[in-house]
């Protein structure tokens, strides 16, 4: 008061702050009167600019001021902090009493879209001088920590900016259709107050994985796995389907499919698609999908010694990827490699089982048993590798039919054999719907003793996704394989999903492919890649010769010497097929001129030895034709990595982004480096978009609309555009 009066300039921010904390009105409780300090500052500050503001007016002027902040300023500016700091201490401090020598200021001032000192003062109130009034003008020199400022997120704004980015430029993530989210929004079927019922995580958590296996072994009556947040999806939707529409039928699931055995909602390609295309954190999908059910196990598919990644990673890189993900929330780990390489199967295997998971061991299935022209994966061979994963001490047992090649019969051949080999071993069938044949097939090896098999609800079931789980309950209602689910809670469940669907329409495998094909019994090309191959062929203006990639597909198949195919294994012939169809090359002529072609780099890999080594060893003479003088691996390729330095990795993560890196961020990093950093190039840029839904994600808001956001604290952002947005140009949207 009296150095405004006398109109003296204010040397340092020490000055205010000490008139601050030993002023009367101010006192210990630091209680001001908004009205009486506005009304005073008005009076001996009678300008024309201030005088017409109001007190929320004049706080934002000075929010935005850098000049009043200034340490060393003169009369205006120093004014006008004295009575932010006024402000603030009102807002901060009414009617709350004196904090104690130990407690900190209790939450922060929130105001979105302006630079603000905030984080200064926040440190200041929370400072244990400041608050006991023995302030000098020494005060802020002697506190130099007063400057370790954390910045504020201001995600509202960064939301506000890409909401804006999109409605000018488009979408943020590659559309392959041209088709609109839909503007209807799911309805959520209603669920019961209380807590869900007891399921088989419970069962697991009080036995640990071995009481787990026994009690699945034990159980009378047919269990399913729902494939729907991960496999379906990732089958006829590009693996698009965000956390926000999952977590929205999350508690609905946890309710009414108590008894599943599992619900696989992780790991496969929608590690990085969640960062590379979603813009989402896959730890904090799999973190908040646990919180919403907690009593279903939840399951996830590992790649062997390639984790969730598509190369080889250091053995520890694994072990740690495990641990981490389990301590996150992961059940159920099923361990495969692409080309049933035991080295690989074995080390995923052991870190599974070292982070405590329960380990299902995943014997990927091609040919046909039943077909005695058909040798070289004869039922020998796969009872023979079964035998190796059990003696290793699988948990379960499991047959991936990544293409959908059972049949009845094969089905009936196949797990008969296992289930005489192994009685006590519970075992555990995935198969893709593409022929046609799914259901069947999967109640022919549940009668021949599969203990689960892998279904998908219904408006997410069907053609290269997994079988009916409608379908599957109706035919095991009133059986001694009786699912125990409720065909009524099935129907709630699809139509939730039947309209969530259409809110990624742009990524819809029916918008070019309108049914299965049986003709995958003779091409064997996995559920998801048929879909993305459709994809491609069509956007490239080739659909009209899909036919061709197809059998180029199984030519490309014999030349590398008839491969097990998933997942990468499947990647490497898919670009062997169009390399061919790109050069308008036969079979034979790939085998007559392989030393003098450029073959693409992941066939020129697989040959060198990189993902391991196929059952019956590599093709002779393409190998040496191809590689000629190129080093060769021995043996499990990730055997001669050196460990991955975590430490070092963390340090440079914070460098990068700052201090707030956790355990999860590093095996982001150690999986997908550049992906990494180019998902945390975004959301700085654009806050966490996750919060968003699917239509705005995907397409932005509509002319004037008005919409909440969620994220901790609720905001309703209105974009007050008056005409309409122009794609394509490069255009700066502002909204409030």
């Amino acid at each position: 008061q009296g150095l405004a009066e006398q109109h003296k300039p204010c040397e340092s921010l020490s000055s205010v702050l000490f008139l601050l904390s030993s002023s009367a009105p101010c006192g210990r409780g630091l209680r001001v009167h908004l009205r009486e300090a506005t009304t005073y500052y008005h009076r001996v500050r009678p300008s024309a600019l201030y005088s017409q503001m109001s007190s929320a007016d004049l706080l934002s002027a000075v929010f935005s001021s850098n000049k009043a902040f200034s340490f060393k300023c003169k009369t205006e500016p120093a004014w006008v902090l004295y009575f932010y700091v006024l402000r603030f201490a009102f807002i901060r401090f009414e009617n709350c009493k004196l904090l104690s020598k130990e407690k900190k200021v209790n939450g922060p001032l929130l105001c979105s879209s302006l630079q603000t000192n905030i984080p200064f003062l926040q440190n200041v109130f929370a400072n244990h001088q400041f608050l006991h009034s023995t302030v000098d003008t020494q005060f802020i020199d002697e506190n130099q920590e007063l400057f370790n400022l954390k910045p504020t997120q201001n995600r509202a704004q960064k939301l506000l900016h890409y909401l804006g980015h999109v409605m000018v430029n488009g979408p943020t993530t590659p559309i392959p259709v041209k088709a609109k989210p839909s503007s209807t929004d799911p309805v959520i079927p209603p669920v019961t107050m209380g807590d869900p019922p007891v399921g088989f995580r419970d069962v697991l958590l009080r036995d640990g994985p071995e009481g787990f296996a026994k009690a699945v072994r034990a159980h009378q009556g047919l269990l399913l796995m729902d494939t729907t947040f991960r496999d379906a999806h990732q089958s006829l939707l590009a693996t698009r389907v965000r956390t926000h529409d999952l977590k929205k039928i999350s508690p609905f699931v946890s309710h009414n499919f108590s008894n599943l055995f599992s619900l696989e909602n992780w790991g496969g390609a929608t590690f990085d698609v969640a960062m590379r295309f979603l813009s989402e954190c896959p730890w904090k999908r799999l973190q908040e999908l646990r919180a919403l059910i907690p009593n279903v196990p939840f399951q996830m598919l590992l790649r062997g010694a390639n984790a969730v990644g598509y190369t080889n990673y250091p053995d520890n890189a694994v072990f740690k990827f495990c641990e981490v993900a389990k301590e996150n929330g992961m059940d159920i780990f099923r361990v495969f490699d692409s080309l049933n390489y035991l080295p690989n199967m074995l080390l995923g295997m052991e870190a599974a089982g070292a982070a405590g998971g329960v380990v299902e061991a995943a014997i990927s299935y091609t040919g046909d048993v039943s077909d005695p022209m058909r040798q070289k994966y004869s039922l020998d061979y796969y009872v023979k590798l079964a035998d190796e994963l059990v003696k290793a001490g699988t948990h379960i047992l499991c047959i991936k039919d990544m293409a959908g090649l059972l049949k009845p019969e094969s089905s009936k051949l196949l797990i008969g054999a296992l289930r005489d080999r192994f009685p006590d071993v519970p075992i555990h069938v995935h198969t893709h719907d593409t022929a046609g044949a799914g259901v069947a097939a999967m109640l022919a090896c549940a009668g021949a003793g599969a203990d689960v098999v892998d279904v998908a609800v219904d408006s997410m079931a069907g053609m290269t996704s997994q079988p009916s789980m409608g379908a599957m309950v109706a035919c095991a209602k009133g059986t001694k394989l009786d699912t125990g689910i409720a065909l009524e809670k099935v129907f709630d469940y699809s139509e939730y999903w039947e309209v969530a669907r259409g809110l990624y329409a742009p990524f819809d495998c029916t918008a070019t492919m309108k049914s299965g094909n049986a003709d995958v019994y003779e091409n064997e090309i996995p559920g998801g890649q048929y879909t993305n191959l459709h994809f491609q062929a069509h956007s490239m203006g080739l659909g009209n010769k899909f036919k061709e990639v197809k059998k180029a597909y199984a030519e490309a198949n014999k030349l590398l010497g008839d491969l097990i195919k998933v997942t990468p294994s499947s990647k490497i012939v898919g670009d062997l097929a169009q390399f061919m169809v790109q050069n308008n090359l036969t079979r034979a002529e790939v085998e007559e001129r392989a030393d003098e072609l450029s073959f693409p780099l992941s066939v020129v890999e697989f040959l060198q030895g990189y993902i391991g080594i196929p059952h019956g060893g590599f093709p002779e003479p393409l190998r040496s034709k191809v590689l000629k003088a190129l080093p060769r691996i021995e043996g499990r390729p990730g055997a001669s990595l050196p460990p991955m330095d975590f430490k070092a990795l963390e340090e440079g993560l914070r460098a990068s982004h700052g201090e707030e890196i956790t355990p999860e961020d590093v095996m982001s990093a150690a999986m997908y480096p550049k992906v990494f950093q180019e998902f945390k190039e975004f959301t700085s840029n654009f806050g966490p978009v996750d919060c968003l839904s699917t239509r705005l994600f995907l397409d932005g808001p509509k002319i004037a609309e008005e919409f909440e956001v969620r994220e901790q604290q609720t905001a309703s952002p209105i974009h007050p555009a008056a005409g309409e947005m122009h794609r394509g140009r490069n255009e700066t949207v502002s909204g409030s």
